[in-house]
Formats: C-alpha cells, sequence, structure tokens
C-alpha cells in the first residue's frame, strides 16, 4: 500500500514510512487508498486476536515480510489473557480492556507490535546501520516503547516525558529500564513541549551529514508512526466481534465507540476501521480538562492558546493532537494544501479553523465530551460503588463522556468504552476515588487500593518497587537537540 505525506506529494512505501516514522515536509503518513482496495473484514470476525491483528497488518502494511510470524513474536505469552483485549460488561455499556499487556496500559497492543514491524522493514529495504527511535511521552507510551525496543539489535531508543507531568508509577516504570541502548530524560515543560522537541531533532537532523556517515537513521514509536497506529485498529474488530459471539448485536449492526484520547491516535483508528467496511457508528471524543478537541469539534476552532492543566489524567494532558492532522486528510479527501496550511498557521500562530462544510462531515462521525478531575472521581466512586468496577482515571474520563453521550441519545446497537490503563497505575488518584485513604508512598497507595477492592496488583507495577532509579536527567526544552546529539555520540 503506498503512503504520502498530508502536507504535500511525498510518497512512500509502507516499509519506507515505518522506517521514517514522519515525513520530511513534517507531514505524517497517510493511505490515500484506504478503505477503496477490497477487504474481507466479516471474515476478520471470525478470526482469534492474533489472527485477527495479522490479516489487518497484512492489508494495511503488505511490504513488511512474514506478518503471521511477527504477530506472534509481539504478542504470543506477553498478554495475561489470549483474548487481549477483553471485553466485560459494564453497567448498560462495554468496557474494552486494555492494559492487559507487559506494562499495564493500552499502548502495550501497539508498541509489542512495533520493534518487529521495524525491524522487519529495515530487512526488507537492505538497512544495515542502527535505527535511533525519539519518542515523547505523556506517560504510557514511553514505558511501552523501552518494553518493545530495550536491547533489540539495531535500535537505540530515547523518551523524553515531561518533568512532573506523569504519574509516580508511569514515572518509576521508564527510569528503572534497564537496557543498553535506551536513554530516558525529562523535560522541564509539558508533553506538548516534548512532542514538540522530538519533531524539531527529526528537522533538524534528518539531512545529518553526521548521522549518515555512521548509517543511523531516524523514526519515532508515538503514533506519528503509521507502524504503531496501525496495530491499533484490532481494538475496535476484537470488541465488535465478541459482541457478536454474546447475541448483542448481528454482524452489520452499528456500533458506537467512546475513547479517552490527548494525541487522537487511539479514535482516529476506529475511524480507518470504519474506512475498512467495520460497522463503527459514532465515535466519541472523550477529554480532560485539557478540552482543545472537545472545543474543536464544537466550534470548528483549534486554539492551543489556552491555560496547560495537569490533571489526574495525565496521558490526557495534552493541547496539540498529532492525529488530528490525518483525520483533517482524509475528510477533506486529501487536501494537503489545506492540511499543510492549517498546520503551519496552528505553528505560527497557535490556533486554524476548519472549513464549515468539511466540520459538518466531522460533527455526522464524531461527538466529544470532556470531564473534570472531581467529575472523573465522581465517576470511579459511583461505578465502583454500584457496579464493582474498579478503573483508572482516563477511564473515568470516557465513561462520563459515556453517560452524558446516553443522555444525549445513541445512535449504534451498543456502546463500547475503550479503557486505557491499570487503576494501579493512579493509585492514589483512585485511592481517594472510592473513599480510601492517600498516604505514603504510591507502592503504599497501591497496597491499600489492593485491600479495599480485592482487586490484584499487576505484577509489572508491584514489582517497581525497591527498584533503583537508572535516568535521573531533567533538561530544559531547548536542550533536548543537543542532548540526544551527546548521547548519540557518546554510545
Amino acid at each position: 500500500m503506498e503512503y504520502r505525506s498530508t502536507r504535500g506529494p511525498l510518497f512512500a512505501t509502507d516499509t519506507q514510512a515505518i522506517v521514517q516514522g514522519i515525513a520530511a515536509d513534517g507531514g505524517l503518513f497517510v493511505a490515500p487508498e484506504l478503505g477503496r482496495s477490497p477487504f474481507d473484514w466479516r471474515g476478520v470476525l471470525a478470526l482469534p486476536p492474533l489472527a485477527m491483528q495479522a490479516r489487518l497488518l497484512a492489508h494495511l502494511l503488505p511490504g513488511v515480510p512474514d506478518m503471521e510470524a511477527l504477530v506472534q513474536k509481539a504478542y504470543a505469552g506477553k498478554f495475561d489473557t489470549p483474548a487481549l483485549t477483553p471485553l466485560v460488561k459494564v453497567g448498560e455499556d462495554y468496557v474494552l480492556e486494555l492494559f492487559h499487556g507487559p506494562t499495564a496500559a493500552f499502548k502495550d497492543v501497539a508498541l509489542s507490535m512495533l520493534p518487529h514491524l521495524l525491524t522487519a522493514s529495515r530487512a526488507a529495504l537492505g538497512l544495515t546501520g542502527d535505527s535511533v527511535i525519539l519518542t515523547a511521552t505523556s506517560g504510557d507510551t514511553g514505558k511501552a516503547a523501552l518494553e518493545g525496543f530495550h536491547d533489540v539489535a539495531g535500535t537505540r531508543i530515547f523518551v523524553f516525558y515531561p518533568d512532573g507531568g506523569v504519574s509516580p508509577i508511569q514515572r518509576a516504570q521508564m527510569v528503572t529500564q534497564a537496557g543498553a541502548n535506551v536513554t530516558v530524560c525529562a523535560v522541564r515543560g509539558n508533553f506538548d513541549d516534548c512532542q514538540s522537541g522530538v519533531k524539531r531533532a527529526f528537522a533538524a537532523l534528518s539531512d545529518s551529514e553526521e548521522l549518515r556517515a555512521r548509517g543511523l537513521s531516524l523514526t519515532s514509536a508515538n503514533s506519528i508512526n503509521i507502524g504503531r497506529l496501525a496495530p491499533q485498529l484490532v481494538y475496535y474488530f476484537i470488541a465488535y466481534a465478541r459482541l457478536v459471539d454474546r447475541g448483542v448485536i448481528t454482524v452489520g449492526d452499528r456500533v458506537d465507540y467512546v475513547v479517552p484520547t490527548g494525541n487522537f491516535g487511539d479514535i482516529l483508528a476506529g475511524y480507518m476501521a470504519r474506512a475498512l467496511g467495520l460497522p463503527v457508528g459514532r465515535l466519541v471524543c472523550a477529554s480532560n480538562a485539557n478540552r482543545v478537541l472537545t472545543d474543536f469539534f464544537a466550534t470548528g476552532v483549534y486554539d492551543r492558546r489556552r491555560e496547560f492543566y495537569r490533571t489526574d489524567s495525565p496521558s490526557m494532558d495534552i493541547l496539540i493532537s498529532s492525529n488530528l492532522e490525518r483525520l483533517l486528510y482524509y475528510v477533506s479527501d486529501g487536501d494537503d494544501a489545506l492540511v499543510r496550511t492549517c498546520m503551519e498557521q496552528l505553528s505560527r500562530e497557535g490556533s486554524y479553523r476548519f472549513p464549515d462544510a468539511l466540520m459538518a462531515l466531522l460533527r455526522r462521525d464524531f461527538s466529544a465530551y470532556c470531564c473534570t478531575d472531581a467529575q472523573g472521581a465522581e465517576t470511579i466512586g459511583s461505578l465502583w460503588r454500584e457496579q464493582g468496577y474498579l478503573c483508572d482515571t482516563h477511564t473515568a474520563v470516557a465513561l462520563r463522556a459515556a453517560r452524558d453521550y446516553r443522555r444525549d441519545g445513541i445512535e449504534g446497537k451498543a456502546l463500547v468504552v475503550l479503557s486505557t490503563a491499570s487503576p494501579y497505575k493512579f493509585p492514589g488518584a483512585v485511592l481517594r476515588a472510592v473513599g480510601g485513604e492517600s498516604t505514603g508512598s504510591e507502592f503504599d497507595e497501591m497496597d491499600a487500593l489492593a485491600r479495599l477492592s480485592g482487586v490484584a496488583v499487576p505484577a509489572s507495577l508491584s514489582s517497581l518497587r525497591g527498584k533503583k532509579a537508572l535516568h535521573t536527567d531533567v533538561i530544559d526544552i531547548g536542550d533536548m537537540l543537543p542532548y540526544i546529539l551527546a548521547n548519540i555520540n557518546g554510545r
């Protein structure tokens, strides 16, 4: 499948797009033919989860060889359930639990796969030098990327996270990561600063003679990389198939999905799944107090010039949602000049207005709601008391949005809420929400929450207790590029 930049006529094969991560003009790689070539989506529904994933990825990334074998290597034995992402009935709705992988967060589904896609793509292209993976994280991407890439031959990974902007458990997961090819660093700023710094580093280093002479190439583990985004489509197929199996729907019925999102990758995967034929109904965008996406869908104006909030759902503390750029490309029928203008205005002026006619098309498919920390805590508490279900702070944002969406009128035959992470990644906030007393360290809070709820702590999180921090660097935003160069040269 051919890919091209959202911002102009730069084309790439699927393997080139995976290896490059981001287009040379700063755009993101998209497949203009998505949904136009035949795809047996009904046949996919009859498959077990790993076979589903192999079939989907073989269609989206046909240039990557031996996809079935790569999928087995990525997932077999690494998730605590063969269902990969179990579907749980909670009240009127269904929660798709995406946190059963090695780092207890939804990013595991994609980032267990990306290292294998990258290695296979490099081999298919005959590349021999190392890939330098630059990654910004608001909490979960960092550890999931480190888990996938540590000690993978031919790779070097840099992870940048906002200092003080992730939960203590998320930070512990990253700073204790061993691996000869691993660099983790805090940045004084927020996630958008980290993400912008990574993009600037890409621009500065993409034509670096020094890197080229050493056989090094840049790529990303963020969802700006199509190799990270493509594996996320499988969620929607798994949830739909389970609803069919249980007799909740019949094949062809529309299902609505509520997605907590900051960078817009998870929800865009649903839009892409629908392009492949899956009967995805309305996609409900759930935001926390950083409600830039909610306001965009309401007004047609994307405006990052606003107060930034650090919330109890830090993985969504984002004001620049990178993957929205891909949606603008698709809904405008590939108008790269329009997308480029919008992105330039966002960078230069801090905002852009999307055309009214195209916003009307978006509103046919998307709804958007937001939720404060207080509303999220109330949702966690009431859900625990009334349903006996314990959820994390991000999933609470989505469940609150699901409640509001139901109030306004559900359109599909069923409603699926995509979860984000284990509640034990944010034990203090969850403990307080269910009526416990938050005292001591994050591990004390973990223990208290386990005693109160009877829900087991994932082993990957409890094992962090007492681990030594291996990565303690903290830098300013403007120092990211020299830091990258210094650490590349030091290896």
